[in-house]
């Protein structure tokens, strides 16, 4: 094939507004996956931080699994305010073998 024809392809390729209409909606669907995961993750951190704050501590697995598998993740998501400020309050939490040594 020749350099123009495959200029030409690729031209009209990305001029069709069926490709566009495609591409719109791939982006649309990973907005939405996004925005659900975020929520999601919202979700389970708040629940799992308050549950860890109302024990009144946390063991060292606990806070390394919550950082780990939630609190990271939903910042790389964009998530802050509440679930980083409920992460912060139980990461100051005492440790269970810590409690238990007292």
């Amino acid at each position: 094939m020749s350099p123009e024809l495959v200029a030409t392809i690729v031209t009209s390729i990305f001029a069709s507004t069926g490709f566009w209409a495609l591409a719109q909606r791939i982006i649309d669907s990973k907005s939405a996956s996004r925005e659900m995961l975020l929520g999601l993750g919202r979700d389970k951190l708040i629940s799992k931080c308050h549950e860890y704050i109302d024990q009144g501590w946390i063991t060292v697995e606990e806070l390394a699994d919550l950082e780990k598998y939630l609190y990271t993740p939903y910042r790389k998501l964009g998530g802050n305010g509440t679930g980083e400020i409920l992460f912060n309050k139980v990461n100051s939490l005492p440790n269970k073998e810590t409690k238990d040594n007292e």
